[in-house]
């Protein structure tokens, strides 16, 4: 196989102008009665965020953010998958395999990365030390490009083995959150003698109705929890999971459009008091955004939904992952299944803890918190 290709991310100017005088032109919806949010994105807020993104968001910066760690484009599977690969400081570094989610990118990962690889620099200790392995997921980001083939989870489980192993990684780490956690899960489930073990801070179980008539009345905050998720907070899903190629239209001609799809996301699902720019600074808000919008990604990484979808659930419900887990609860998470219910998918739990703050972009959110969940559940597990 073909070694891996340095790569250093540079977008031409005419992207950007073009994205600018879009943003100039938007034509915002009305505000539509209710409170704000309740909706969906409120114009107003989303107005603001577009005036400076138009007129102070600084993409070269976020750009030198990015370029400033080692990355590398390899071909795999049909598709040429991109991947920051960060050395450890420290004896004998672990290889750590971390893959971001949906709608997020590598972008994700800038202040975790070197918490991860050099912890003796954050208070830690060099002997906690991983080599970092961060892919864009493939039809995500700078591992998009129009017309390649499509990826489940299942594949791009197996994607990512393929590269650890081209890495020379026969054995690694893996830790996920949204769509990484459950590649992660599945790689646990399909490749077990090539994990040490699996951190999530996503439990990837079943979300259905069905799960609704299978919980105890002990689980009522729990059942009260996914009652609401299921009722009022699929719709991106439904769409995203059955007509994706409609949506992707809109959201790729329209910088506004993809913004507000976006944001709303962070809005729901970080821990953030109502206001996304109190949980991630707008400017890295806006990489994560400008990233889709530059590669024209937006309808790649809408795939996983149609193909979970219209597939098996990719980790069995029963016994489906039995190599150490370790899992990380933040309380702006998307749901919160109770321990028995993973405990059914995840037969050797090591370590379970419940933090006071952060959400669902823990790596962006909490860097600090999650590195030292990941630290801490590894560190037994090290050959």
């Amino acid at each position: 196989m073909t070694s891996p290709t340095p790569f250093t991310l540079h977008v031409d100017d005419a992207v950007l102008d073009d994205l600018r005088a879009r943003l100039a032109r938007t034509r915002m919806a009305e505000t539509m009665p209710g409170a704000a949010w309740s909706l969906g994105t409120d114009p107003g807020w989303l107005a603001e965020i577009l005036d400076h993104w138009r007129t102070g968001f600084d993409w070269r910066a976020q750009e030198a953010r990015l370029n400033a760690f080692p990355q590398f484009t390899l071909p795999v599977d049909d598709i040429t998958l991109h991947f920051l690969h960060v050395p450890g400081v420290g004896p004998a570094p672990t290889p750590l395999l971390l893959p971001h989610g949906w709608p997020g990118s590598v972008f994700e990962f800038l202040h975790i990365v070197p918490r991860l690889t050099d912890p003796a620099r954050f208070g830690g200790d060099a002997r906690d030390a991983f080599t970092v392995v961060a892919p864009s997921l493939p039809g995500f980001g700078l591992s998009f490009a129009p017309g390649q083939r499509r990826f489940s989870v299942e594949q791009m489980a197996d994607t990512f083995a393929t590269l650890m192993t081209v890495l020379g990684y026969p054995r690694f780490a893996a830790q996920g959150g949204d769509w990484g956690a459950f590649v992660v899960s599945r790689l646990a489930h399909a490749y077990p003698d090539r994990l040490l073990g699996v951190h999530v801070n996503l439990l990837p179980v079943r979300r259905d109705p069905g799960m609704v008539q299978s919980l105890a009345l002990d689980d009522v905050m729990f059942l009260n929890e996914l009652k609401h998720f299921l009722a009022e907070e699929v719709g991106y899903q439904d769409i995203q999971g059955t007509k994706p190629q409609t949506l992707a239209i809109a959201l790729n001609d329209s910088p506004a459009g993809l913004a507000a799809w976006i944001l709303e996301k962070f809005h729901r699902w970080s821990d953030c008091d109502g206001d996304p720019r109190n949980a991630v600074p707008v400017d890295e808000l806006l990489a994560n955004v400008t990233l889709y919008w530059v590669t024209q990604s937006i309808g790649g990484s809408m795939w996983p939904y149609h193909a979970r979808r219209h597939g098996r659930w990719p980790i069995p419900d029963v016994g489906g992952v039995r190599i150490p887990m370790g899992y990380a609860e933040f309380p702006k998470e998307i749901l919160h299944p109770p321990r028995w219910l993973a405990e059914k998918m995840f037969t050797d739990i090591r370590r379970w803890t419940q933090h006071d703050r952060g959400g669902h972009f823990a790596a962006l959110e909490q860097p600090d918190v999650l590195a030292h969940e990941i630290r801490e559940f590894f560190r037994p597990l090290r050959g």
